[in-house]
């Protein structure tokens, strides 16, 4: 990173209530290697306006997926995405940095803060969707909501019952949609062939989409172009289930954005000396 690099560092409010000591060795490590204008908003029309108002500064986030999932989607309406790189400096729970963890963000909070600093420009695909939503990682169809806690803890207690009163089935039910999955024109599934689901992840500017019949060996393409329709089906993208729509299309954008990752990644898990 140039000696004269200007960061905004954007704190999203979650991080911020959380976990306010990651949040304080984030903001000390970056203000000690750079000139850093902090930005602490208090919700996601601030957290907005802010990165909108960046100038020259180079935007680095302190938050969770969600944080860089919004990040991504507003410069991406906002035409401004090829437009320099994005940093994060992942902070939250397990659960919620998954996304970060698959792109190669470090875990630790003076890691990725220390890769911002030194790291160097990866530029990454997209998938945009029709309605101009943005997938960074993977995509499932269909995606269904998780259980609650307490309908699992429920579910949990009637399975152990009817187990206790009668022989356990010998296997779950799968259950099956009614998909047409057109890679790049080509017709991979139709609604006449129940599926199981299909996953996607963009790789070297193509998607990756692989069809699960509920009786036949998967199905593999790329593709750049992907288009799902049928009855209202949900999805799961980057671990979040958006939906129900009859008909959702895809498009690989190559190398649509950047994010700052370790020059060398192995040296940025182990601790500094």
């Amino acid at each position: 990173m140039s000696d004269h690099d200007q960061l905004l560092v954007i704190v999203d409010p979650v991080a911020r209530r959380n976990d306010g000591e990651s949040v304080r060795i984030a903001k000390d490590v970056l203000s000690a290697g750079a000139e850093a204008k902090i930005c602490l908003p208090d919700g996601p029309e601030e957290f907005c306006r802010a990165l909108a108002r960046r100038g020259s500064r180079r935007p680095v986030v302190l938050g969770d997926d969600r944080a860089l999932l919004r990040t991504v989607a507003l410069l991406h309406r906002e035409r401004e995405l090829a437009e320099g790189a994005l940093s994060l400096v992942p902070i939250g729970a397990p659960d919620d940095l998954e996304v970060a963890r698959a792109l190669g963000v470090p875990r630790s909070t003076p890691a990725a803060a220390r890769a911002v600093l030194h790291g160097a420009v990866r530029r990454l695909d997209l998938l945009v969707d029709d309605s101009d939503g943005v997938v960074l990682g993977d995509l499932l169809v269909p995606g269904a909501p998780d259980l609650a806690p307490a309908a699992s803890v429920w579910g949990t207690c009637r399975s152990l019952v009817r187990t206790l009163v009668r022989p356990a089935p010998s296997a779950l039910a799968v259950r099956t949609h009614r998909l047409r999955v057109e890679a790049d024109g080509v017709l991979l599934a139709d609604v006449d062939a129940p599926v199981e689901g299909l996953s996607v992840r963009s790789a070297g500017g193509t998607a990756e989409v692989t069809v699960h019949p509920s009786a036949a060996p998967p199905r593999r393409a790329t593709a750049r172009t992907l288009t799902v329709s049928g009855p209202d089906f949900r999805y799961r993208a980057d671990g979040r289930v958006a939906g129900p729509v009859r008909r959702r299309t895809w498009t690989v954008r190559a190398g649509a954005w950047g994010l700052t990752l370790p020059r060398d990644p192995v040296r940025e898990l182990l601790p500094p000396a």
